[in-house]
């Protein structure tokens, strides 16, 4: 599979730290963590697109319907697993209707995306046996335990990920 040129939205440094104290509890139980991704531009992130290439009218929208509105509040909480076999750990993410709006309006100026519909969220760990998924659930109620079942984020930043330039960029 080639790899993904994204824009995504990032959190504060505040919730930074919330995300991966996540990644970390899960790699201290031996679990899979977004922790073993080694890169450096690896970061908590909301996905807004994923496609091989990102169209010039996909990042000028983005820049004037998401750039602006920054920073946004998002409400986190709950898990979700996603796909078949190995599964991704995710939180879900909820925003506000006009920022879902202005995504979307992003979303489809990409037409050869990735993903046909938008489940924002927040990965914590890819490639988890579903047998290990028990334990992984155990490890975040333990910290759901000792803050609010969920944690609200200020997302700041919103950046292009250019794997063919191996960089990051803020938009």
């Amino acid at each position: 599979m080639p790899r993904l040129h994204s824009l995504e939205l990032l959190p504060d440094d505040e919730g930074q730290e919330a995300v991966r104290a996540q990644w970390q509890a899960l790699a201290d139980a031996g679990l899979p963590s977004q922790l073993d991704h080694r890169g450096a531009t690896n970061a908590p992130h909301v996905s807004v697109v994923e496609a091989e290439a990102l169209p010039d009218a996909a990042l000028d929208v983005a820049r004037a319907r998401l750039g602006g509105l920054l920073p946004v509040t998002a409400l986190v909480g709950g898990v979700l697993l996603l796909g078949e076999g190995r599964v991704t750990l995710a939180r879900p993410v909820q925003l506000a209707d006009d920022v879902v709006r202005r995504v979307l309006a992003v979303r489809v100026q990409v037409p050869e995306r990735r993903h046909l519909g938008w489940v924002p969220h927040l990965t914590l760990a890819r490639r988890l046996e579903r047998a290990d998924v028990p334990r992984a659930l155990e490890v975040l109620a333990g910290l759901d335990a000792d803050r609010d079942a969920s944690l609200e984020l200020r997302l700041t930043a919103l950046r292009r990920w250019d794997p063919d330039a191996g960089e990051v960029h803020d938009l």
